[in-house]
């Protein structure tokens, strides 16, 4: 069963030749219908793919640092920035991506994962993921878990803006976002790919 979950970010600069972004991937906030995610029980190795809108047929960059933590998963996303030659389909999603970011009309980022050890909180019939494999990060539109979202633009020009004494803006406002998916309850049979903050 499938379940995508967002969140939200605004981004106050970027640079378009780094196009590095920095974010949290996941906490272990319970979403809207009562699932917890694990940061520590993530198993993964780097590079992850970096997907647009959850959609394996459009990379658009890799996950190339992750540290987990209890309080959750913070990440560096490097996007692909295409050669002047590159084919224009090709290119065209890859700095539509980009400017969709930058301007802020995508300010999400939601995980992709499946369970490999799960209980459920009866509570809330919520799940609660303890083990989980890490397939892919997504930038995405609709917001989700209020804890997981972009939160700097690394520039490349940081140590020449340092040494010409102009300003540098690095970290991003983060924005409270909502919840989308399928309720635990519709969902006790299989686990499979899991989208989720």
């Amino acid at each position: 069963m499938l379940k995508r979950a967002y969140s939200t970010f605004e981004i106050k600069s970027a640079d378009d030749d780094e196009r590095v972004i920095e974010g949290i991937a996941t906490t272990p906030t319970p979403d809207r219908y009562g699932d917890v995610v694990e940061p520590k029980g993530a198993e993964f190795t780097l590079p992850i793919p970096f997907l647009w809108q959850h959609d394996a047929s459009k990379p658009v960059g890799h996950v190339t640092k992750a540290k987990a933590t209890k309080d959750g998963i913070t990440v560096t996303v490097k996007l692909v920035k295409p050669e002047p030659d590159a084919p224009k389909e090709w290119a065209d999603r890859l700095n539509s991506a980009w400017a969709d970011m930058k301007s802020g009309l995508v300010r999400g980022l939601s995980i992709g994962f499946t369970s490999i050890e799960h209980t459920y909180i009866e509570s809330t019939y919520g799940i609660h993921f303890l083990k989980w494999a890490w397939l892919e990060l997504s930038g995405v539109t609709i917001a989700a878990n209020a804890e997981a979202s972009i939160t700097a633009i690394k520039r490349i020009d940081m140590q020449l803006r340092a040494a010409s004494g102009r300003e540098q803006k690095r970290v991003v406002k983060l924005i409270t976002p909502g919840v989308s998916g399928t309720p635990a309850s519709a969902r006790r049979g299989a686990v499979q790919l899991i989208p989720r903050k």
